[in-house]
Order: structure tokens, then sequence, then C-alpha cells
């Protein structure tokens, strides 16, 4: 069976990707939020990208051609911006912290 055939996959790759995309939608209002709304802001974006890191692991460990072909995709997107999965999940983290200490500040 491949990676994609499983509903509890699929379920969880839809679930990521409406979380993340209603909090891009929500971080569009970031700075009319008060200090609490942005570190609740702030941990829900943590949560989602840890949980975005995972299923890539995931997709990383999978011997699935389905799997790989994703993975090689994303590869390929992400160069083209001069870039790669690792250093994507940094920046999100350098960005994070910098939100955190800018919160933290006032």
């Amino acid at each position: 069976m491949g990676m994609f055939d499983s509903d509890l996959v699929q379920q969880e790759a839809m679930q990521l990707f409406q979380d993340y995309q209603s909090l891009m939608k929500l971080g569009n209002s970031y700075g009319k939020f008060d200090q609490k709304g942005k570190k609740i802001f702030i941990e829900q974006m943590e949560a989602v990208m840890d949980r975005y890191r995972i299923f890539m692991k995931r997709f990383e460990l999978s011997e699935d051609f389905m799997a790989k072909m994703t993975l090689e995709q994303l590869k390929t997107q992400l160069s083209q911006f001069g870039t790669n999965p690792q250093q994507m999940f940094d920046q999100m983290h350098q960005t994070l912290e910098r939100m955190k200490s800018e919160v933290n500040d006032v």
C-alpha cells in the first residue's frame, strides 16, 4: 500500500494544509493583534511547522514512489527560489524566533 493510499495520511495532509492556509490568512492581520494574540499566533505557527516537519520526514523515510516524487517536486520548487526544505524550516524558525523576541520586548 502506498503512502497516499492511507486515509489517515490523506486526512492528515488535508488538515495540515487547511491549518496552514487558515494561519496564513489570519497572519494578514498580525499587526492588529494585541500581545497575547501575537503569542498565540506564534505558538500555533510553531505547532503547524512541527507537524509539517514530521510529515515531511515521513516522506523522506518512506519507500513509496509517490512520496519520493512529492518530496522531489517540493525540492525542485524550492530550488527555484534558491532554497531547500531544511533552509525553509530554518528560515521559518528564525522568523518565528524574531517575532517572539519582538512580542516579548513590548
